[in-house]
């Protein structure tokens, strides 16, 4: 069969309406400011096979990984309707362990199926299945990943500087949290046993939940429409459609080796700078893949082989394969138009090596609460960098490159209970052919926002007495990088204070003969009026009345002035 390419376009923004309104739903009812204000949060769908077909348009270093979240849960046994699979464990799909993961798989009624029922009336999901063989398995899954602000572990907010997964915080395997519609008490009672803040978790997971049953909810409703046959293989011509112009693309990036290197400032235990390197392999042209029929698996026209980077390290900043993954998908799907689908199909003409025992690609029990944050960003770095020897007039220079996680916790004076407030705080992104940066936003692998000062104000035991672009912190050049920001914020109760943030000393570069940009700077102010610079990764105790002032990293320039 032809494909029709008005219905691919139909189906292509249907899935992704359903991503984005998973979305909405996690937002509205989760509990968290993180949640709700920060959206630290994603949203996909994926067909029977587990391939994503759709993504919100929410965090990239959630969903370039989520797939390896999906296909660990599939993996780990049949999911009957109704259930739904959560797992953080970074080693098995995961990115680190505050991002927990809710997994539902999608039974299409058996009313829906194989038709084109275009004036029947819209029902929810059959959570139940019935009428249907057990033997066949889900039509679609969808899942959800949201940041909690903590997870158990040795420090409030479990962003610390750990030496070892274990003290991080709860590891959770895939196991269900909920089985044919019922809540797991037991599973539930073991999670929230374990973290500072039960009922804020209680009530996020839950709207986890929420998403996955919106999603569902869409889902019956495009198969009620259009018959579950025909949805499903616009699912797979999806993937092949993203392929495609993902080989068009390729085909006009001059071939060659293009190799590149970049730095981690440090890994919180020690101050070696920490080396990231990659080759990106652009093969000679190749023929164009044939969209129908599909015989068997396509050759890479690109290879990107992160052999040379620094082994894992004893701090917190290993990266996981899935992070490393997310990253590569991420600066790969920048390169095409935005309307390209966000589709698994995009990275069948990419191979990707990431060495096991590497920075990029950690074993256990390594800590990785930065890799998630931190490494990542320098991943595609060193990535842009190195397809700027290729497709110069695409790419911009290096944004502030770290997402400065700022944690704080202790027991919130109303209350009588723990608090556990986590934000990361926008920096200015790099300039680019053609324009400056912005200015006090946030770039690359996180896709957040700051936490608005009312609403943390409202929330914790904090007051922000600060809060404003850092002027004239981003490189200079033909085009400017943008500003980075100064957040200062006043504790109103002792509190443990953490901070895991990057370019202090290795500052964000200027592309193209531009300058450098402004390197990040920390500070405490103590209660008798003494001030102290910080290092960009650091755990204190701080009084009641004394202050953390952040001031984040500009971007690089780019061009001779």
């Amino acid at each position: 069969m032809r494909r029709d390419p008005v219905e691919l376009e139909i189906f292509k923004n249907l899935y992704h309406s359903i991503a984005e309104e998973m979305g909405a739903a996690l937002r509205r009812t989760a509990f968290s400011p993180n949640i709700k204000e920060r959206r630290d949060y994603s949203c996909a769908v994926f067909d029977g096979a587990g391939e994503v077909i759709a993504m919100g348009d929410h965090m990239p270093v959630h969903l370039g990984s989520m797939p390896m979240s999906v296909r660990a849960a599939i993996d780990t046994g049949a999911m009957e309707p109704g259930d739904v699979v959560m797992l953080n464990d970074p080693f098995r799909g995961g990115t680190h362990l505050p991002d927990i993961t809710l997994v539902a798989p999608v039974y299409v009624e058996r009313g829906a199926r194989d038709i084109d029922n275009r004036k029947k009336p819209v029902h929810l999901p059959n959570l139940r299945g019935r009428g249907r063989p057990r033997h066949m398995g889900p039509d679609f899954y969808v899942a959800s990943r949201a940041h909690h602000a903590d997870v158990g572990g040795a420090y409030p907010g479990s962003m610390g500087l750990c030496r070892e997964i274990y003290q991080e915080g709860v590891r959770i395997p895939p196991v269900k949290l909920m089985s044919a519609g019922a809540m797991n008490r037991d599973v539930l009672a073991l999670l929230l046993n374990n973290v500072r803040t039960p009922e804020e978790r209680e009530g996020d997971l839950g709207a986890q939940i929420a998403a996955c049953h919106t999603g569902a909810a869409r889902l019956q409703e495009i198969c009620d429409r259009y018959g579950v046959s025909r949805a499903r293989r616009a699912a797979g011509d999806l993937l092949d459609y993203a392929e495609e112009l993902m080989r068009a693309f390729l085909r006009h990036v001059p071939a060659g080796e293009y190799r590149a290197e970049d730095f981690l400032d440090g890994d919180g235990i020690n101050d070696k700078p920490v080396k990231i390197a990659v080759t990106v392999k652009v093969s000679a042209r190749v023929a164009a893949i044939p969209a129908w029929p599909r015989t068997g698996p396509t050759p890479p026209m690109v290879t990107v082989d992160f052999t040379g980077s620094d082994p894992q390290v004893e701090g917190s900043l290993n990266a996981v394969a899935a992070i490393t993954h997310s990253a590569c998908f991420y600066v790969f799907r920048c390169l095409l138009q935005e309307d390209v689908p966000a589709a698994a199909g995009l990275m069948r003409p990419i191979k990707v090596i990431a060495p096991e025992g590497t920075v990029v690609n950690a074993r256990p029990p390594a800590a990785v609460a930065g890799g998630n944050v931190e490494t990542s960003q320098r991943i595609v770095d060193v990535l842009l960098r190195a397809l700027a020897q290729a497709i110069p007039g695409r790419i911009p220079a290096a944004a502030s490159g770290t997402m400065n996680n700022l944690t704080i916790g202790g027991m919130h004076p109303e209350t009588g209970e723990p608090f556990t407030y986590y934000e990361t705080i926008a920096g200015g992104m790099g300039a680019r052919p053609g324009k400056p940066g912005v200015s006090g936003v946030h770039t690359h692998m996180t896709n957040s926002l700051n936490t608005p000062a009312e609403a943390l104000e409202y929330a914790y035991p904090l007051r922000v007495t600060r809060y404003s672009l850092r002027r004239d912190s981003g490189g200079s050049g033909k085009f400017r990088g943008g500003d980075g920001i100064i957040r200062e914020i006043e504790v109103l109760t002792d509190c443990h204070v953490t901070l895991l943030a990057d370019r202090r000393t290795h500052a964000p570069r200027g592309l193209a003969g531009g300058a450098n940009a402004a390197p990040g700077r920390a500070f405490v102010t103590r209660r008798d009026g003494s001030i102290e610079e910080m290092p960009g990764k650091f755990s204190t105790r701080l009084r009641k009345g004394e202050r953390i002032r952040i001031e984040t990293p500009g971007g690089g320039g780019w061009g001779i002035v």
